[in-house]
Parts: C-alpha cells; structure tokens; sequence
C-alpha cells in the first residue's frame, strides 16, 4: 500500500472542516469516534516483520518506492528486531508505520554537544533525524538519539483489527513503542 502524507489541521474551523467532508465522504451523520494522537516530526518509515522478525525498513521515499535503511534501523534502540510473543498473536506477514524522530531535549543535547565540539549543528530535528536515517554508516546512525513510535498498519496478512484502539493494543502487546498521549475521542469536540 502507498504510504501518504498527513494533511494539517492548524485550528478549530480547520478540523470541524475535516469532521464534516468525513461525515459527507461516510455519506452518514451518526456520530463517530477519533482516535487521536500527536503528530511526531521526524521521518516516516515502514517497518516489514516476517513470523515476528524485523527483515526491512524502508523510507516512506515518493509514497509509491522508498530507499532500504534496513541498517540503520536496526541500530534503533526501541524498534524491536523480534516482536514479543503475547497473547495477541502476531501475524506472519506485518507492515508497521511509523516515525523516527529526535525528542527537542535529545535534539537540544545533540547539537550542544556538535558545537562543543567544533561539528556542524542540524537546523531542525526533523531534519537530524531524516539524515541519520540515510547515513552509510550504521555507526553514525546508532550514536544519534533516534526514537520511534507506531502510528499505523500497512500490509497485515492473517489478522484483522476491529479498530485502532485495538490495534494500538496489540502494538503494546508485541513490544512497539506507541505515544502514550494517543486517546479514543467519541465525538469530533
């Protein structure tokens, strides 16, 4: 599956905008849930598990074709290279979504440290963290402070999912870091 960019909402009109082209497009008025979460800015990836195992990670590249930065994500500390076995059984085949991204603390030490110490400084973490991605040394890669949270499903072969409470649930359950300010909404207010 192509894997999209997110579209802003930067105020209340823009997202009771969103609310009503939802409830048009759904061609229904009943109400309907949200599961809301913060939008991390960093660099969007898709992580593919084989019977459990990390086998690729790939950028998220033109939507369509990403570059493999298997490498390098493999030096991030909290993408598990094995899911946990859980009473939530994983399937055999797992595409994961997600953003690696550089906390403002982490991006504040980064650069403090790059200065001290006569490098180049990043202008952005959104950027520190895109290029670290791309590095050609895993090394260079594995010293950056480097997170990750799982926002989405991609390919998903032999289980489905009620909703994305349940989803995010069994992310937890198979060792996935989620952000922990992600919330079910029952109404768009």
């Amino acid at each position: 599956k192509q894997m999209l960019s997110l579209a802003n909402a930067f105020n209340e009109e823009d997202l009771k905008n969103f609310h009503d082209r939802t409830i048009k497009n759904l061609g229904t008025d009943i109400q309907i849930d949200y599961f809301c979460e913060p939008k991390m800015d960093g660099a969007a990836v898709s992580l593919i598990y084989e019977k459990g195992l990390l086998v690729k990670g790939v950028t998220r590249g033109d939507g369509a074709l990403g570059e493999d930065i298997t490498s390098n994500i493999r030096t991030i500390r909290s993408i598990p290279l094995a899911l946990k076995a859980s009473e939530n059984s994983f399937p055999d085949l797992l595409e994961i979504r997600g953003e690696v991204f550089i906390s403002k603390p982490d991006f504040d030490n980064l650069n403090f440290k790059a200065k001290k110490n006569g490098e180049k400084v990043f202008a952005n973490p959104r950027n520190a963290a895109a290029g670290s991605l791309r590095q050609l040394d895993p090394s260079i890669t594995s010293s950056r402070p480097l997170a990750f949270f799982a926002h989405g499903l991609g390919l998903c072969q032999g289980k489905e999912f009620v909703d994305l409470n349940e989803l995010f649930l069994a992310f937890s359950s198979w060792g996935l870091p989620v952000n922990s300010l992600n919330k079910l909404a029952s109404s768009i207010d």
